[in-house]
């Protein structure tokens, strides 16, 4: 039952930006201190001010290898919204039939969020780029890797949800390498040095724990 043909892409580091509350007035800098800090992928959540001006400008400002777009996109028309700003990838909390098969017909990457077997299998049937295990912090590496036991070898697998970089070695341990970084990394208000030094420190530590790939 698989929606669509695209894949999670090749980046350089398994990081996600998450810029909940950006502003669309801040969205270029902050988008562009983020990624020349070496974070390629980067989500603005759609409970944030006017957020398809923000993913529009961001995508107008970065080169088309990095992979912009949305998180918490609950609804068909959002999807369709995503793809009219130039979005690429997909983030949400849930899995929903309706928001997956539109998104494979548009060809988004994609990265529901599953914390069960059923929910992560029922994901990667419609065509899941990528599982996003939320909340991360209550599952933990233990319980992540507990299900990881009965998917496909090959899944890629996000741990989203009061992660920062001091997890990245524990969740590394269990075959994790994706990380979605929100308020480790970007709160509204913070100026755009904060957000590019802490962008800087998650790098590092991924490349530690990973090597730059």
């Amino acid at each position: 039952m698989s929606t669509g043909e695209a894949k999670w892409p090749a980046l350089r580091r398994g990081l996600v930006a998450i810029l909940r509350g950006l502003q669309p007035a801040e969205a270029v800098e902050v988008g562009r201190a983020v990624f020349e800090a070496g974070i390629e992928a980067i989500e603005v959540p759609l409970n944030s001010p006017d957020p398809f001006t923000s993913i529009e400008s961001i995508v107008a400002a970065l080169p088309a290898a990095a992979l912009i777009g949305a998180g918490t996109v609950l609804t068909v028309q959002q999807v369709d919204d995503l793809a009219g700003a130039g979005g690429r990838l997909l983030v949400s909390p849930n899995i929903d039939v309706d928001v997956m098969v539109r998104a494979g017909e548009l060809n988004l990457v994609t990265m529901p969020g599953v914390f069960t077997p059923t929910e992560a299998l029922l994901a990667l049937r419609l065509g899941a780029c990528g599982l996003k295990f939320f909340p991360a912090i209550a599952l933990g590496p233990n319980g992540i890797a507990a299900i990881r036991a009965v998917l496909p070898p090959d899944t890629v697998t996000g741990a989203v949800g009061g992660v920062s970089e001091k997890d990245f070695e524990a969740y590394g341990k269990i075959g994790v390498r994706t990380f979605g970084l929100g308020s480790s990394l970007y709160k509204p208000g913070m100026t755009v040095d904060a957000v590019r030094e802490r962008a800087i420190t998650a790098v590092a530590a991924w490349d530690r724990v990973f090597g730059q790939e």
